[in-house]
């Protein structure tokens, strides 16, 4: 096809696309307010955007939100606002959510972690393993690498777990746990993962309150359980926000067979080589292998990944 021909091609099929919308808008019968498109004189569409419904009631992990307070209310309506039309990312985090979810969800429930918290991880990384934040918080859970040691995980410049998506997620689920012991709440617990425990305690004692929903907090911990709440909400009622995903488009978990290793590696692309990969596959099955070399100090052993 010449480039003259296909521009024809693309410009009959617009037109034909634009008389069919036109025509379907106008045999609807519908209040001309209610639609979805505007047609102006000269022809052109202008789609309309709408406030999304708010819920009559939500909870985060089995905990109530006050809805019936109007800036509470105020706050999540804001951040509904601000994810709903974000179409393009969110069915980017929810074919993502296809492979990661069950594995977030499986250690979250073997830590006795309310399963909502796997929209924590939506909010702090929207699912993506290499997120790196300007501080240089890192991976799913977004923690920093001063603080993942504290919670179990290996941090150096080699192997770096807060890329592991289990051992994270196990890392995760011990803060919220002792979050959770400190507060009494897991609203409170997730607050926290913002704001710090000693943050959050620090305005508990000023404001002489403990409940989320009745303290005041430097903007970015004020908006986050909210957020965490919209993108549980949109995740949760996907077709009333527009967003059509079949599970088959999905991203499907990585089928893949360990071996351990118990001594250095010298060369990471000579080691897949002759396990039958490469290194981009052996890189992207393991996120944590942060270096083209793998020490192994002794008595210490790795399991490592390869696709099936």
């Amino acid at each position: 096809m010449t480039p003259k021909t296909r521009s024809i091609v693309y410009i009959t099929s617009g037109l034909v696309a634009g008389v069919l919308l036109v025509t379907g808008i106008s045999l609807k019968k519908i209040d001309p307010g209610a639609t979805p498109v505007d047609v102006s004189a000269d022809g052109r569409l202008q789609y309309r955007w709408y406030a999304p419904a708010l819920p009559k009631s939500i909870d985060f992990a089995g905990e109530s939100v006050p809805l019936e307070k109007w800036e509470v209310k105020e706050k999540l309506d804001r951040e509904l606002l601000v994810n709903s039309y974000l179409h393009g990312s969110q069915l980017y985090i929810m074919k993502l959510a296809g492979r990661y979810f069950p594995i977030i969800e499986e250690r979250l429930k073997a830590n006795g972690i309310p399963d909502d918290f796997k929209f924590v991880c939506v909010a702090e990384s929207a699912l993506n393993q290499n997120a790196v934040s300007g501080v240089g918080a890192s991976s799913f859970w977004q923690f920093m690498k001063e603080t993942g040691p504290g919670y179990g995980l290996e941090v150096n410049d080699e192997v770096d777990e807060r890329f592991n998506v289990v051992k994270a997620t196990d890392a995760a689920c011990k803060y919220f746990q002792t979050a959770y012991a400190k507060f009494g709440t897991w609203t409170a617990a997730a607050a926290s993962y913002n704001c710090g425990m000693q943050g959050y305690t620090n305005q508990s004692d000023f404001q002489q309150a403990t409940n989320y929903y009745d303290l005041i907090f430097p903007d970015e911990t004020n908006r986050y359980v909210y957020r965490i709440l919209a993108l549980k909400y949109i995740f949760t009622h996907q077709k009333d926000f527009g967003l059509t995903l079949d599970a088959s488009e999905e991203y499907k978990p990585l089928k893949y067979r360990t071996v351990e290793v118990d001594r250095t590696v010298e060369n990471l692309t000579e080691f897949a080589k002759a396990n039958g990969s490469t290194y981009k596959m052996l890189k992207i099955y393991n996120p944590w292998l942060r270096a083209h070399k793998l020490t192994v100090k002794a008595g210490k052993k790795y399991q490592v990944a390869f696709p099936l």
